[in-house]
Order: C-alpha cells, then sequence, then structure tokens
C-alpha cells in the first residue's frame, strides 16, 4: 500500500465522520487475505490441542481411562481438570459453576472433560477418540417444558417488574385473553469458529490470541486459572469472523485450556474446535416459554400485561441473569401498558449453558409483546397494525416502562408513518386479500412491526471505555481502544471519529489490534455500545492531545487560542496555515506530549434490580419493518417476497456500515424466526450440530425486493458521538415482520377469524401444521 500524502488544499477531508466509508477490511475479507488467527504464521514448535466431550447428558464420571490417549501418536500432554494450577473454574459471573474441564460431573451431552496437546491437530483429534469413561448415569431435563416454569431449579436469581396492578386491571378488563408461546434458541453460526493461540513468555508471562469480543474477561480468566497477576497475560485480537455475542464468555476455556498446556510445555500451544464440537459445546440464544395474559377493551387497548418468561439456561449461570432481565426489558417493545407485571425464571437443564447472542433476550421479550397484539388484533377483528398503533408510547402521556423509566425520545409514530407510507400497505393490504380469495392454495401475508431497543449494558459498570491515541512526528496517528472488531465496522467509525477530531485524512489514522496491554479493563464489545463507548473515549483522547496542540500554536505564534483552527490537513494560526504535520513536529521539538489515554463514561443510567426500577438505558433506538410472504398451504414452505424497513441511527457516522448492519441483523433474525431450529434428542444429545442439520438463511433466502433506508431527519436526543445512535442489536428484531407475515398468511385460510399462534422458529412444518389447526378450528 502506497503512503497517502494528504492533500493539504481539500475543502473537507477524507474519510470523516458522516461519511459512506466501505469497512476498513472489507477487500481484504473478499480477497481472502485478512488476518484471522488461524491464518498467522505459526511460532516454532506450536501444538494443537482438541476437546475430548462427554457422551451423555448428565451423569458422575466413575472412571477416566486416558492411557490409550497419552500413548497415541503425537500427544504430549492430556489436562484434566485437576490439572488446573489454581482453579478449574471459569464463571464470568463468579457463581463458580462453570469448570474448565468438568471434574466428576458431567451435566451436558458435548461437555467438554479432557483436552489432548499433540504435534499435529490431526494427531490430537484422533487421540481424543481413545479414551475409555465410565458414567454412573443421572435423570436429565433438556427441555424447559419438562420442568416447573415457575418454580423450578434456577441458575440465577429471576425479576421482576411491575407497575401498577396487573392482575385487578386484567380482571376488570372487558375482555381477557391468556396463552403460552414457545420461540426457540439460535446457534451463532459465525464463520470463524472458536480459536485460542497461547504463546508462553518469561516468568509467569504468556501472551494469548483469542477470538474474543471480551479480552480483558479472557485475560482475567486465564490468570484465574494459573493463578497468576492480571498484568501476566497478555490478551490480543485483531478481528473476528463474526462472534453476534457468541464470543464475549465462550472463548474463555479455548484460551484457559490453550495457556495452561502451553505453560506446562513451554511451546506455543493453538485449539480450534472444528464446527460440530463448536457447536456441541457452546452457548447458544436462549429459548424461552412465555405465559401471557392480556385484559384490553372493545377497540383493542391494551389496560393491563402479565407475562411470564422461562428461559432454557443451561446446566450454569454464565449470562443468564442478564439476557433474562432483559427479556423482561422488552416485554413491552413499542406498547404502553397502563398496568403490567413481568417475572423471569432462568430454568436450569442438561444442555450447554446459553449465552449472550445479538439482542440478548430483547428479541424473546420483543416477541411476547408482538404475541399479545396479534391476540388482541384477532379478538376484536382489526388490523394488527391498527393495534399496533393504538397502543404504542405516546409523547408527554402514556410514556413510562415496565421498569419505571419515562420514554423521552419516542420517534415511533412518525417512523412507521413515513413506512406506512413508503411501504404502499394499504394499497398492498387490499391487493392481498383480493389474492388470497382466488388462491386456494398459495396463500399471501402481509404485517408492518415496530422496534424499541434500549441501549446501554443493564450492569452499569460495563458502560465505560478507554481509548489511546498516539500522534507520530510525520503527522501519523495510532489508535487503539478497547472495543473489539467482527466485521461490523467498530474500527473503521471510531476511526472516522479520531480523523475528524485532527481533521486529517482516514489514511493518516492507523487501526491497530485490540490489546489488554494498552487499553486496561475494558468492557465486552456488546450491547450495540461499541461505536457510543470506544468512539467517545477515543475522541476524549483526541481532544487531549488537539487541545494540547492548541495551547502550543497559540503561545508560540502569540495569537489567542481561537485564533488556532484546524483546516484539513493543516492548521490555520492567526493568517497563516501550516500542514498539520509540521505543527506536531515543531510541538514535539518544544516538549508537547503527543500521546493521550482517553475514557468515557455513559451519563445518566442507573438501575435497581432489587426493586425493578431505574433508568437503564441511555436512550432507544427505533425502527420498523413491512414484510410480505407467501405460503404454499399444501406443504408450509414459504417465499419471502418483499421487505421495506426504515430504520434510525441517528446522525450516522457511516450510512454504508449502518445500512450494512440493518441488511444483516434483519437477515439473522429471519433465520432465527423462520429456518434455524434446535433439536435434541431423547438421550440429550444436539442433533442440529453442522450447516447438513442446522438451516442458516441462504443468499436465496433474502426478501426478492428488499428496501432499506435509514431516517435521515434523526439525531439523537442524548450527546452521544456526533449525535450517533447504536446500529448492531435493534436491527435485528426488525425480522418479526416475517413472522407475523407469516401468521397472516396462515390466517388467511379461515378468513382471519382464528389467530394462528404461530411459534418460532416458524418452519414449514410448524407453518403447515398451523394451517391445518386453524382449518380445524374454523371448521373449514
Amino acid at each position: 500500500m502506497t503512503h497517502h500524502a494528504p492533500n493539504l488544499r481539500a475543502e473537507k477531508i477524507s474519510g470523516g465522520v458522516a461519511t459512506d466509508r466501505r469497512h476498513d477490511s472489507a477487500h481484504k475479507h473478499v480477497t481472502g487475505t485478512a488476518v484471522y488467527i488461524d491464518d498467522m504464521p505459526e511460532p516454532a514448535g506450536l501444538l494443537h490441542g482438541c476437546l475430548g466431550l462427554c457422551t451423555v447428558a448428565h451423569a458422575k464420571i466413575l472412571s477416566m481411562d486416558l492411557d490409550a490417549v497419552r500413548m497415541a501418536p503425537g500427544v504430549r500432554l492430556v489436562l484434566t481438570g485437576r490439572d488446573m494450577p489454581a482453579s478449574n473454574d471459569i464463571s464470568p459471573t463468579g457463581r463458580r459453576d462453570e469448570p474448565v474441564l468438568a471434574d466428576g460431573l458431567v451435566q451436558f451431552h458435548g461437555q467438554p472433560i479432557f483436552a489432548v496437546i499433540a504435534e499435529t491437530r490431526e494427531q490430537a483429534r484422533r487421540a481424543c477418540r481413545l479414551a475409555k469413561v465410565e458414567y454412573e448415569e443421572l435423570p436429565f431435563i433438556t427441555d424447559v417444558g419438562e420442568t416447573d416454569g415457575r418454580n423450578g431449579k434456577m441458575v440465577t436469581p429471576p425479576l421482576k417488574l411491575e407497575r401498577g396492578d396487573a392482575s385487578s386491571a386484567i380482571a376488570s378488563a372487558p375482555r381477557r385473553i391468556s396463552g403460552q408461546m414457545r420461540c426457540g434458541g439460535q446457534d451463532h453460526f459465525y464463520l470463524e469458529g472458536q480459536i485460542a493461540l497461547a504463546v508462553p513468555g518469561e516468568d509467569q508471562d504468556v501472551t494469548v490470541y483469542s477470538s474474543t469480543q471480551h479480552p480483558s474477561e479472557v485475560q482475567h480468566m486465564v490468570a484465574h486459572v494459573l493463578g497468576v497477576p492480571s498484568h501476566a497475560v497478555t490478551v490480543e485480537i485483531r478481528r473476528m469472523g463474526g462472534g453476534f455475542g457468541g464470543k464475549e464468555t465462550q472463548g474463555n476455556q479455548f484460551a484457559a485450556i490453550a495457556a495452561v498446556a502451553a505453560k506446562k510445555l513451554h511451546r506455543a500451544v493453538k485449539i480450534r474446535p472444528d464446527r460440530d464440537d463448536d457447536m456441541t459445546a457452546t452457548g447458544k440464544r436462549h429459548d424461552f416459554l412465555i405465559d401471557y395474559e392480556v385484559g384490553f377493551d372493545d377497540e383493542g387497548r391494551i389496560l393491563g400485561a402479565d407475562f411470564h418468561y422461562a428461559a432454557r439456561c443451561g446446566f450454569s449461570s454464565d449470562l443468564s441473569g442478564p439476557v433474562t432481565d432483559r427479556a423482561l426489558f422488552h416485554c413491552d417493545n413499542a406498547y404502553f401498558y397502563p398496568a403490567v407485571k413481568a417475572t423471569s425464571a432462568p430454568l436450569y437443564t442438561n444442555t450447554v449453558s446459553n449465552t449472550a447472542f445479538r439482542g440478548f433476550g430483547g428479541p424473546q421479550g420483543m416477541v411476547g409483546a408482538e404475541r399479545i397484539i396479534d391476540e388482541v388484533a384477532f379478538a376484536v377483528g382489526r388490523d394488527p397494525l391498527e393495534i399496533r398503533k393504538l397502543n404504542f408510547y405516546g409523547v408527554g402521556e402514556r410514556d413510562v416502562t415496565p421498569y419505571h423509566q419515562t420514554v423521552e425520545d419516542n420517534v415511533l409514530e412518525r417512523i412507521v408513518a413515513e413506512l406506512e407510507a413508503s411501504s404502499d400497505y394499504e394499497r398492498r393490504r387490499r391487493e392481498i386479500a383480493a389474492f388470497n380469495a382466488n388462491s386456494p392454495i398459495v396463500k399471501r401475508g402481509l404485517a408492518l412491526t415496530p422496534v424499541k431497543f434500549g441501549i446501554s449494558f443493564t450492569a452499569t459498570f460495563y458502560n465505560q471505555a478507554g481509548a489511546l491515541v498516539h500522534v507520530y512526528t510525520d503527522g501519523s496517528v495510532h489508535l487503539n481502544h478497547g472495543g473489539t472488531e467482527m466485521g461490523q465496522g467498530l474500527y473503521v467509525k471510531v476511526a472516522q471519529v479520531v480523523a475528524e477530531e485532527f481533521q486529517i485524512d482516514i489514511e493518516q489514522v492507523k487501526i491497530t489490534a485490540t490489546t489488554t496491554g494498552k487499553v486496561p479493563n475494558t468492557s465486552a464489545t456488546a450491547a450495540s455500545s461499541g461505536t457510543d463507548l470506544n468512539g467517545m473515549a477515543a475522541q476524549n483522547a483526541a481532544r487531549q492531545i488537539k487541545d494540547r496542540l492548541i495551547d502550543f500554536a497559540a503561545e508560540k505564534h502569540g495569537v489567542p487560542k481561537e485564533q488556532v483552527v484546524f483546516l484539513p490537513n493543516r492548521v490555520r494560526i492567526g493568517n497563516q496555515e501550516i500542514p498539520f504535520a509540521d505543527l506536531v513536529k515543531q510541538a514535539y521539538m518544544a516538549r508537547v506530549q503527543l500521546s493521550a489515554a482517553g475514557f468515557y463514561k455513559t451519563p445518566k443510567i442507573h438501575w435497581d434490580r432489587d426493586k425493578g426500577q431505574g433508568h437503564p438505558f441511555y436512550y432507544f433506538a427505533y425502527g420498523a419493518s413491512c414484510s410480505e410472504v407467501s405460503i404454499d398451504t399444501l406443504t408450509g414452505e414459504y417465499v419471502v417476497e418483499r421487505t421495506d424497513i426504515l430504520h434510525e441511527t441517528g446522525k450516522s457516522l457511516n450510512r454504508a456500515i449502518d445500512l450494512g448492519q440493518i441488511e444483516g441483523g434483519f437477515i439473522q433474525g429471519m433465520g432465527w424466526l423462520t429456518t434455524e431450529e434446535l433439536v435434541w434428542d431423547e438421550k440429550g444429545r444436539l442433533r442440529t450440530h453442522a450447516p447438513s442439520t442446522y438451516k442458516i438463511p441462504l443468499a436465496s433466502d433474502r426478501p426478492k425486493i428488499f428496501n432499506v433506508a435509514l431516517a435521515d431527519w434523526s439525531e439523537n436526543v442524548e450527546p452521544t458521538v456526533h449525535k450517533s445512535k447504536a446500529v448492531g442489536e435493534p436491527p435485528f428484531m426488525l425480522a418479526m415482520s416475517v413472522l407475523h407475515a407469516l401468521s397472516d398468511a396462515v390466517a388467511s385460510v379461515a378468513d382471519h377469524r382464528i389467530c394462528p399462534r404461530l411459534d418460532a422458529p416458524a418452519t414449514p412444518e410448524r407453518v403447515l401444521m398451523a394451517v391445518e389447526r386453524v382449518r380445524r378450528e374454523a371448521g373449514a
């Protein structure tokens, strides 16, 4: 790559804020030259690890004969839970319920019980097959439907949100409905699987290259297992091939085992499980069983709502507490409930411990909200969109959430009105009715659904970030921050913020790999807050240096500070202009510090979990989508004919990146609600552990017509970085329009008299069964 010479006469810089800049690694992604951990040059003497997985769902280990494993060709070390130097626990919540390697007791089919380190990956994998393990099998539960959904064993304390008296409101309402909904889980299916490469250093030191969204947590976990201070462990990650929440806590195990082996053998160790083992042994999106009761009037106004969200959490707590909390935070989606009660049940099951996944429980919460809207609409015989609009949060009234936070930035009505017009909703609703009347087999459906998603970590202390900015004497800039890049475009957005601050071309800003050695105590890149937090921290660092340069220039040239103005690639000082690099060189010669550590913490937020009250979200992100589907009522197969999306990201830092996130989020959400189904058999085995049995959306599954627009009038009411809004998670929930369009198509077989109660994922089998059920109930 040739050196970029700044244009000193430019009207504006290249790649500043609010420019449609491509992803900084896009050209490398499509040409295969982006370096992921498995592409890094391998250290001399590198060894490879493989995990030995148990073959029962719940059992005591009576004996484990690993002699044949140790004697296998190429094997250098076999580790069990008892070989962990200081601790065999990697529970992210400190509950001591998640072993590195299970010792004495296994709690799900496929739980790692030993690890083999060998000269080659193939040798390690083959050796794993030679273990002889005797079990005393114990009773097991894989499905929350088999448990007591309210009083079953829980992995973490439940939450209750309450405002008003929901039971009285429901009891006194003119009309009432209750029901139950099942909402499936989802595998992350990141393109790059889990991987860790540990390189031993001198004394206690170890460097771990880990595909993780949370380098600081990996650092702490590795230090905890090794029994060394955090300063002895450095964790680095340049990029992940997708994360989606699946690399927030799940990388800890692989990093810890690789580090332990590397320190024991004094050789570098890499662990990269194959896709089957990865899908079997790592956590997924929580599936929920949602019980609901709603009271409403004859118009369809909701008067009271009561929800119970029971989640399959797996064998340990992992992040199930905050995930099930967030499900309750979104049981309202976009709707005001005059009286509401919502409770969670994070239930223990003998399955892999479920974890973070894009939306973090929020999507499952919203699906419950949209189900009751559907129920009410069918009960009063109105279009579900009318019922949605009737129950929207108001502005200045009807604006308090179930957790007692006031919604202060509501733009729902404008977004929905604009989308309703741009998608031709009314005309298409009439056309579809006419089409269905004349089409006995293929039926069409249409739905328009809103999204209101709260932005911030619900654990308040996570809402902080650090950044490190160096300006070198040639005017080039080195940028580092605690956020991680997983394809979402965080690195380029933060670089845009720094370029804008110094008024230099983005080519002058070097984006460097995230490492615990440069920015400490970072939060996970999650909760959609990567740009909000790290962009502000980087801006803070750049401003510190900029202020020093202004002070220096004003003093050196004898002009007031306000006469020092940063222009594109140059600085005006009084009535003269000099290149940015020249000012930097002068400042260096005058011994001005050209490096700064930036910091940011989100203001205004607080949350009292015991009371179920507070202001947990800094702001909300809004969007809406309108989808049309056609279903074959003989087979249940379907096609998404068209989707229109209008989503707001405040004043967008980079429209190109934001549109990519919206399109990708929608398709991933559509997969969750339609074709992606997790199946456990009677022995507690996950049967959908490879692309052959687990169906993510293909390019051919996308809507035939796909119109995505940003609300260009939007601006964040809070002082976020350049008034932008988060974009990682909110678009995921836009896919609810597909589920409800399928429901609408199913309902047409009985003239929209019966609520289809279509559960997710709405596979062709479920759609077909719903068609048959609705016909049967209607007597058709």
